[in-house]
């Protein structure tokens, strides 16, 4: 089940919330949890045990490292026991198949092996209970109690398939005590209909206008036509990854839960530096927090920076897949990010606004045809078109058939990858607290619903469209 599907929008979503609000507080984590796991095993059923599992395992091992914080040894040991629990099944379910088909390359190795089903949002998890784990050991946040809420942190159907990733030191508190008004239950719905628009309205159609290029042999893209391709891949990534996002936080926002933010409009970035600070936040921070700043971060000279900087995009990428285009993408932003760090960072402060903003856009488009396509040779080709390397044409039929079909939702949808919206919520707010008039609050309602509208005509009429980051 996924969140722009008819029956989640009315079935799944309307009957949880009617369920949620009429229970006392003391029973609501309770329905969110019963809610959670049967939205997790709408689909894949069997992986219920295993969230319940590495949930329980978690639990156990910080009860079990409060109840022995004095002793250093025993902390150490659960909270081992904690992180090689967690990263042995996602290695198993997400990295073995990768490992074996690459061993069995060398010369008399044959491992006979069937690559397990990886578990919808096994990455997500398993780094949410690896956080708490780990603040618990470090005494940065108190174990829960309640298995109940533990395993209701974990497994909340709202960011359990695709983040942002939650940690348990942000919404502790909220497990026990939050607020439900009807203002923020309305900014929550407001924000999960943003979601569906930017999932369903550009990320699909963005979708199917990459999928008519991409059906096309590379070596005969005109050059036009390779260049609409890539922006397409980054700019469907982000529309499909932040929509899922948004409802996710309005979602929350409707419970009683304040999330963070995991996107602030990344491709209008001036820097690689800048654009890693607004990109999959949660993601980009936990690594810091959990395996950048252990590894000793910038503090142990300049060599030690560079390899661990190296280290942790390279964990980045691989984090996203088990493929080799995934490491490679990771490293790529890591030569950046070391580039603008110590060698010509400080020159591209010094650049025009607009020329900063064209170097990073290059930067962030050409990386993100590396991501998508698992292919070296299929990348190799792409390149080659983009930089007339193929000997073909600026442009061409297809080139003019595909923009004619979907050029407005393509400069729409470059338009509002801005802050656009944003400047627009800005001014909203300011009118609602300076006294809005009746008029611009009914014709903001009435483009929401002539847009919801549009997106549920889309859902009926288009076929199974999943978030891509189901599959990372």
């Amino acid at each position: 089940m996924v969140f722009s599907s008819l029956e989640f929008l009315f079935f799944f979503l309307p009957l949880f919330l009617v369920l949620y609000y009429i229970v006392p507080f003391k029973a609501k984590n309770f329905i969110l949890l019963c809610a959670s796991l049967i939205f997790y095993g709408w689909g894949e059923p069997v992986y219920i045990f295993l969230l319940i599992f590495l949930s329980a395992v978690g639990y156990v091992c910080c009860r079990v490292m409060e109840r022995f914080y004095e002793n250093g040894l025993i902390r150490k040991t659960v909270v081992v026991i904690a992180v090689i629990a967690c990263l042995s099944f996602l290695g198993y379910f997400k990295y073995a198949g990768f490992i074996v088909q690459n061993l069995n390359r060398l010369p008399f190795i044959n491992i006979e092996f069937t690559s397990p089903a990886l578990p919808i949002g096994i990455s997500f998890f398993s780094f949410q209970i690896l956080s708490c784990c780990i603040d618990v050991y470090r005494g940065n946040v108190e174990a829960e109690k309640s298995l109940i809420n533990f395993v209701c942190y974990v497994s909340m159907f709202p960011q359990l398939i695709a983040g942002p990733i939650v940690r348990f030191s942000d919404i502790c508190r909220e497990l026990h005590s939050r607020k439900h008004s009807l203002n923020n239950f309305l900014d929550g719905a407001s924000r999960f209909l943003v979601g569906i628009f930017k999932k369903v309205l550009i990320a699909d159609r963005i979708g199917a206008l990459w999928a008519a290029i991409k059906a096309e042999e590379f070596t005969q893209l005109s050059v036009l036509s390779a260049w609409v391709g890539l922006i397409c891949i980054a700019i469907q990534l982000y529309y499909d990854f932040s929509g899922y996002g948004d409802m996710a936080i309005g979602m929350g926002k409707m419970m009683g839960f304040n999330y963070l933010e995991n996107f602030d409009y990344p491709i209008y970035s001036d820097s690689i530096t800048e654009f890693w600070r607004r990109w999959h936040m949660s993601l980009s921070s936990w690594f810091r927090d959990y395996v950048y700043i252990p590894l000793g971060g910038n503090r142990k000279g300049t060599a030690r920076h560079i390899i661990n900087m190296f280290i942790v995009w390279g964990l980045t990428g691989i984090w996203h897949g088990a493929e080799w285009n995934f490491l490679i993408w990771g490293l790529y932003y890591a030569c950046f990010l070391v580039g603008e760090k110590y060698i010509w960072g400080n020159i591209v402060k010094r650049l025009p606004f607009i020329i900063r903003h064209i170097y990073s856009a290059v930067i962030i488009f050409l990386g993100f045809a590396v991501f998508d396509l698992t292919n070296i040779s299929d990348i190799i080709s792409f390149y080659k078109s983009l930089f007339m390397l193929n000997g073909n044409p600026l442009i061409d039929r297809a080139f003019l058939y595909n923009m004619s079909n979907s050029g407005i939702v393509f400069v729409t949808a470059l338009i509002f990858a801005a802050p656009v919206y944003k400047v627009y919520m800005n001014w909203f707010s300011k009118l609602k607290k300076g006294g809005v008039k009746y008029t611009i609050w009914l014709g903001d309602c009435a483009v929401r619903l002539v847009l919801f509208a549009a997106a549920v005509s889309f859902m009926v009429s288009s076929s199974f469209s999943p978030f891509l980051y189901f599959r990372f």
